[in-house]
């Protein structure tokens, strides 16, 4: 994989056995944290992002994924919900191959589990936000393999410790990602206020243009959630498929996808994005989100990244 003999001993978390990680990909709970709220041009795909991955965002959808990244890469973004006005995820992230620092501010509207009646627990007008501090980094096994992790610190009403792991096999222009969140399942708070952040297993695979495991100006992505998480409508499980088309050499990507639950109400979501270059290696990315049936998923994002 490319530069992914860039990642160092540096990795101590990553390289922590493999067993230990496959140990995590069918946990027994099943309330999680959804993946699919950051990255604009991961939204912009409906979220079929795990397998693909190449730029900072890889700190939150798959830290396997800086090794195949850019040299260089800057995220600032924001992404709006339409029915929560104020209420909008906000991050900033750079990255190296061999090294991701990250922050996102999420609302925990977005985040907090449901009760056993489908009702989110406690007051919306006091749930606040989680601030989500990340170092990613990563280690690679043999040739085709490379596995990453993500040490977070989360701050809401408390302070607490989280990692994400991640892992991506490359095979000539296939990728396959695996990503598993809060496997030190974090918990905020106590009682009926309490909010637990379990443990979410999600997998993908992509296809591109681009040789040697590099995403080049095509790419079609699925991705699929092997567990249940919880939604404003229900527990959902959801898979994705989407794609990525580059043009006018890379200034211009567009850039389509509808993800939906497999169980419960099917609740659709088709998305759309594009990016444009500025200048060399800078771009403005957008996207929306229709979320069909589903307005908890309804929103629009923006993002100014640079990649190089």
């Amino acid at each position: 994989m490319r530069r992914a003999s860039a990642f160092t001993s540096v990795s101590f978390v990553a390289s922590v056995s493999f067993v230990t990680f496959v140990s995590f990909v069918r946990p027994p709970e099943a309330r999680a944290q959804t993946s699919d709220l950051v990255g604009i041009r991961a939204l912009g795909m409906a979220g079929a992002f795990t397998a693909v991955a190449d730029d900072v965002t890889a700190t939150w959808w798959n830290p396997a994924g800086l090794a195949g990244g850019a040299y260089f890469s800057a995220i600032l973004e924001y992404a709006h919900p339409t029915d929560r006005p104020g209420e909008g995820l906000r991050g900033v992230a750079l990255g190296f191959p061999a090294l991701g620092l990250s922050y996102y501010r999420l609302p925990l509207s977005q985040i907090q589990p449901t009760s056993p009646t489908g009702a989110a627990a406690g007051s919306r007008k006091d749930e606040g936000g989680l601030s989500v501090f990340g170092a990613t980094v990563g280690q690679s096994i043999g040739k085709y393999l490379v596995v990453g992790s993500t040490v977070k610190l989360l701050r809401a009403a408390e302070t607490k410790g989280g990692l994400d792991m991640g892992a991506m096999a490359v095979f000539g222009r296939t990728r396959v990602g695996l990503m598993v969140r809060n496997v030190t399942e974090p918990e905020f708070g106590s009682g009926l206020e309490a909010i637990k952040l379990h443990r979410h297993a999600r997998a993908g695979a992509a296809i591109s243009s681009g040789t040697r495991g590099v995403i080049g100006e095509a790419t079609v992505a699925v991705d699929a959630d092997l567990v249940k998480t919880p939604a404003v409508g229900g527990d959902e499980r959801r898979v994705a498929a989407g794609g990525e088309l580059w043009l006018l050499s890379r200034r211009v990507g567009l850039r389509g996808g509808v993800s939906a639950s497999t169980i419960g109400t099917r609740r659709a979501a088709p998305s759309a994005g594009a990016s444009v270059a500025l200048r060399p290696a800078t771009f403005v990315d957008a996207e929306v989100t229709g979320g069909g049936p589903d307005e908890g998923r309804r929103g629009w994002g923006v993002a100014l990244r640079v990649t190089f």
